[in-house]
């Protein structure tokens, strides 16, 4: 497992949704406030629905924007809490293409493509 994971979030038929071949994935959707994080998170990344870096780790890194706290597991996903947003929101079971088990925290870094 990569200590930090890089992923590039689209706007697919109106959804963020991302591709990742390496772990089986194809245009996954980030669904029930994750939705609504991402657009708060990129709201100042020029052209972001065509596609934004989105670095992710469980231990804080370097120029992480926004800490995602465990509250709850529901439905094989896991809800997370922002504070920097004040929002909630649901990540999937892809989580779990990524970590072995859902992470106390995630740190995470949004940044444009060519940045």
């Amino acid at each position: 497992m990569n200590a930090i994971n890089i992923i590039v979030p689209y706007k697919y038929l109106g959804m963020w949704v991302f591709d990742d071949p390496r772990v089986g994935l194809v245009q996954e959707p980030f669904v029930a406030g994750a939705d609504t994080m991402i657009d708060r998170v990129v709201a100042d990344i020029p052209e972001a629905e065509k596609g934004f870096l989105m670095l992710f780790s469980a231990t804080p890194f370097p120029g992480h924007q926004v800490t995602l706290e465990w509250r709850r597991g529901d439905g094989g996903g896991n809800w997370y809490y922002a504070p920097q947003l004040d929002m909630e929101g649901w990540l999937c079971p892809a989580l779990f293409k990524y970590f072995a088990e859902a992470p106390r925290e995630i740190y995470v870094q949004a940044k444009a493509k060519d940045a």
